[in-house]
């Protein structure tokens, strides 16, 4: 088995058939299909399912590339790094809760470098799947948040991943509003003056357990929830039907806009106010690419910026 035999394979699973995948590898498409008989011979195993549509991974191809896929990233930065990259166009995906700060961060990275050479994703999506994009590297980075209730079911999904978390900031819950919310101009809010109001969060799809909600004081009884999966939606429903979210108060008005205030929230025996800790995760004992690197300069630089405006 060959890094170039890998390569195939996983541009093969993104191509989604072998002429497409040989017109990027700029190899004929009967020489791919030579390579990727012979790692199948090799390993005993079929990777492909292959149709008229295309090609699809079996059950041993979706393990198999997953492990494909973080050994020739792995590959990948070491040469960025230590050898001449040549013409290689370089990857670099991050998947995260939904946080302005960090699409911030990710803005300010691309800046950075050439993006004619470098191919840039960023993924707002779910809990697990901000775990499991880590998990088989098609993120490099992950961004999520623990506390002390999703801990112990955070950390379990990250050890069965490989996977560490890095704190990056700490910081204890605050309600976000609209500016024009009739809560709007309190110092503090409790969460008995909330109940009147939508409370907004995350969907979870499949795995929409409390354990893995963006938001904190998530097992609690809220008498009106609406949940949404983006962020814009979010701001909607703010203005629209005056909802609020319980967050950690970081937020890039850059991007969010000026319209939204965040309040603390202000806890009691009943409706406690844990800390979030906010981090980052990847792969254990990976050797992080350029652009990773910049990716979490950008995130500490930035959070910086926000602790000394607060002070």
């Amino acid at each position: 088995m060959t890094l170039q035999q890998l390569h195939y394979a996983i541009t093969i699973s993104e191509a989604g058939s072998l002429n497409r995948a040989a017109e990027l590898l700029y190899v004929a498409q009967p020489s791919l299909s030579s390579a990727l008989q012979e790692l199948e011979r090799e390993l005993g195993i079929t990777i492909f399912h292959r149709s008229g549509r295309g090609v699809t991974l079996t059950n041993d191809g979706v393990e198999f590339i997953s492990y494909a896929r973080q050994l020739y990233t792995q590959y990948e930065n070491i040469l960025e790094k230590y050898g001449q990259g040549g013409a290689i166009r370089r990857k670099f995906g991050v998947s995260m809760q939904h946080y302005s700060f960090a699409v911030k961060a990710f803005v300010e990275m691309t800046r950075s470098f050439d993006t004619s050479k470098y191919e840039f994703a960023i993924r707002e999506t779910q809990t697990q799947n901000v775990i499991q994009d880590v998990g088989t590297q098609r993120s490099e980075i992950g961004i999520l948040y623990r506390d002390e209730f999703n801990a112990p079911i955070i950390d379990k999904q990250l050890a069965r991943n490989a996977l560490a978390f890095h704190p990056l900031v700490t910081c204890p819950a605050h309600v976000y509003l609209w500016k024009g919310h009739p809560l709007a101009k309190r110092a503090r809010i409790r969460f008995e003056e909330l109940a009147p109001y939508p409370c907004l969060s995350f969907e979870q799809g499949d795995s929409n357990s409390f354990y893995y909600s963006e938001e904190i004081l998530s097992m609690l009884d809220y008498p009106r929830t609406i949940k949404a999966t983006d962020r814009a939606t979010m701001l909607n429903l703010m203005v629209g039907v005056s909802g609020y979210m319980l967050c950690s108060g970081i937020i890039c008005e850059e991007l969010n806009g000026s319209d939204f205030v965040t309040i603390p929230f202000e806890g009691d025996s009943e409706h406690p106010n844990p800390d979030m800790e906010i981090g980052y995760i990847v792969k254990k004992n990976i050797v992080l690419s350029s652009m990773g690197e910049r990716y979490l300069q950008e995130l500490d630089r930035y959070l910086r910026e926000i602790r000394a405006d607060r002070r």
